[in-house]
């Protein structure tokens, strides 16, 4: 059984301290439970081996029996072992050269010696506002591993070299030689007990059977009890960066990454994505703007409010890596946004590859990106036009309360924004007090602006309506969460998860019939009865049945079940004519909401022998 959240938080909570008061003892249990998931896939994979030699034995006096359990055996042994090869594709990017690049490869061969860490089999250039080391085995959970170095442009432009190298230098850290060869192997073995349950997690992994269960188990386990260490790993590659470069080197490229990436995030992106909405094509070169005037376009106001939003998030659980205020007090520094001026960037160690680069990220984008531009434009241009129409509709007139709940959503997204809604939205609240739809659209926007007024309204939707219940506990949650209220926002999360959970048994419960279901009388009124036994006979059905299922979850919502016949006694059936009928009946008739509809010949007639005896059910 997996690990729940609570337990993984609670195993965190009583290792930590574990962790710095014995580290020794601490770090030796990990290891042992290290070797345990390898020492169970040997002993699963020596069993198997085994039965095969000993059927290789035994040809010698069963002969003819013996190969027919060779066969078997081995190409199960096959399997087992291909459910195992857990193959991972190499990260993309665009490959850099040293040639191209000498001021880049100087640095990273720099600190690669500094660390004694191996050496990188590729070095590419990606659009992301990150840099990671990913190494990809060759021979899946065995290793001999290729390391490749992403480098994000965005992240080049909107640091300088002296800040690149500290980020490059945690980095490389994961990978160090020397006394943190152990937090670096734990480190990377947590990664590939993950990727090996997510692959036995896979549909159409014949074999993993054996593996699925202990994996389930072993790889979360193995990730909250070796949680500390990874932590203690991403404090002892901040110790590296700030021992390579300097700790206020270190701040600067902790403080500038934290407040550069909201700026990116909440204005840079959604102010080029916004272009659309006037220009039906993009014709914009984001990545060679980025980082032109940076220090100008992030104001102070703006700077100091993400800067504080960062430092009052706390260390959790959620993540190896620590907060930003507990990194610089690692590192015994304050926070320092000190953003590159213009020209200074680290994008600059590209060297004469760096404009070419520059275009062709700008040219993948264009091309990645049209489509949804497109589709953007048209939206907008449909939504604009709706609104207009609704403006001229509210001149003459009242509108009614869905009209004018359009019209507050579409100014809000393509009018006069979210301000001018918002008095909207208050509005159609005190004009319908009790629609759920109203307090959930009011309240949701409250809490999006750290309102707490929403939770009322919020909380007020969800018990009106009990399909608000699921987006108003994710609301309440991630409202909370921002708040740091972490008990309040746990509370909704289980409630949440709660919610999902009896939705999906729901789900899972009405996606078919099985033998052992029992059935109900339907509730139709005569007419509802007599009009869709017009419709059916026009479908081109002879004989048909409404029930409905008993079900356990949900059962305020009524799942109807539609049986039919198109096969006379007298004729072979025809599955294309069956077929062919029940699409008609799906798309012609007016079935009562969530109702299965089938055939109940062949394979499904005991369903007709259950139905025919049930009062009221034959409608046809």
């Amino acid at each position: 059984m997996a690990i729940t959240r609570e337990a993984f938080e609670a195993l965190v909570a009583r290792l930590e301290p574990q962790a710095r008061q014995r580290p020794r003892a601490y770090r030796l249990r990990v290891a042992l439970l290290a070797l345990l998931g390898y020492g169970y896939l040997a002993a699963v994979l020596l069993v198997l081996l085994a039965l095969v030699l000993a059927s290789l034995v035994s040809a010698l006096w069963l002969k003819a029996l013996a190969v027919k359990l060779i066969l078997p055996l081995g190409a199960f042994l096959w399997l087992v072992l291909r459910a195992l090869w857990v193959r991972l594709e190499a990260p993309e990017g665009i490959a850099l050269g040293r040639r191209e690049s000498p001021e880049l490869f100087a640095v990273i061969d720099r600190l690669r010696r500094a660390l004694r860490a191996p050496r990188f089999h590729r070095v590419l250039l990606t659009d992301d506002f990150n840099a990671a080391v990913v190494q990809v085995p060759r021979l899946g959970l065995f290793g001999w591993h290729r390391n490749y170095l992403l480098l994000g442009l965005s992240l080049l432009k909107c640091t300088t070299p002296a800040q690149l190298e500290a980020i490059l230098a945690h980095e490389f850290g994961h990978l160090a030689g020397g006394h943190a060869r152990f937090g670096n192997w734990i480190y990377r073995l947590r990664v590939a007990w993950a990727r090996l349950q997510a692959a036995l997690d896979r549909p159409g992994q014949r074999g993993a059977f054996l593996f699925r269960p202990f994996f389930r188990w072993y790889a979360p386990y193995f990730a909250a009890y070796s949680f500390p260490l990874a932590r203690a790993n991403e404090y002892e590659a901040d110790a590296v960066s700030a021992r390579l470069t300097s700790p206020r080197t270190v701040a600067e490229a902790l403080t500038g990454t934290s407040v550069i990436g909201r700026y990116l995030g909440e204005r840079y992106w959604p102010d080029v994505h916004r272009q659309a909405d006037e220009q039906p094509q993009p014709a914009f070169a984001p990545y060679a703007r980025l980082g032109a005037g940076l220090r100008g376009a992030i104001d102070e106001a703006a700077a100091r409010a993400w800067l504080d939003g960062a430092l009052a998030a706390r260390t959790t659980a959620d993540d190896t890596h620590p907060c930003l205020a507990d990194r610089l007090q690692a590192v015994s520094e304050a926070p320092r946004f000190d953003p590159p001026t213009e020209g200074e960037g680290a994008d600059r160690l590209l060297g004469a590859a760096r404009e070419r680069l520059i275009a062709e990220l700008d040219a993948r984008w264009a091309n990645r990106i049209r489509d949804d531009w497109q589709e953007r434009y048209r939206r907008v241009q449909e939504g604009r036009a709706r609104l207009a129409a609704l403006e001229a509709e509210a001149q003459t007139g009242e509108l009614s309360l869905d009209d004018a709940f359009e019209r507050a959503r579409l100014d809000e997204a393509y009018g006069a924004g979210a301000e001018a809604a918002l008095a909207q939205f208050r509005a159609l609240r005190t004009r319908a007090p009790d629609s759920a739809l109203m307090c959930h659209a009011l309240g949701t926007r409250l809490l999006a602006r750290d309102d707490a007024e929403g939770t009322a309204l919020v909380e007020r939707a969800m018990q009106l309506d009990e399909d608000a219940i699921a987006p108003g506990a994710e609301a309440l949650r991630d409202f909370h969460w921002r708040r740091g209220d972490r008990a309040a926002a746990n509370h909704w999360h289980a409630r949440l998860c709660e919610r999902q959970a009896l939705l999906e048994a729901a789900r899972a419960e009405r996606a078919g019939i099985r033998n052992n279901d029992k059935f109900l009388r339907h509730d139709l009124a005569p007419q509802a009865v007599a009009d869709l036994r017009a419709a059916l006979a026009g479908a081109g059905a002879r004989r048909a049945y409404l029930v409905r299922k008993r079900v356990k979850h949900l059962p305020e919502r009524p799942l109807y079940t539609l049986g039919f016949r198109v096969t006379p006694w007298w004729r072979l059936r025809r599955a294309a004519e069956a077929a062919a009928v029940q699409q008609r009946i799906l798309e012609t008739v007016a079935l009562p909401e969530t109702t299965l509809v089938f055939c109940v010949e062949g394979n499904n007639a005991r369903f007709e022998r259950k139905f025919r005896w049930m009062r009221g059910a034959r409608v046809l």
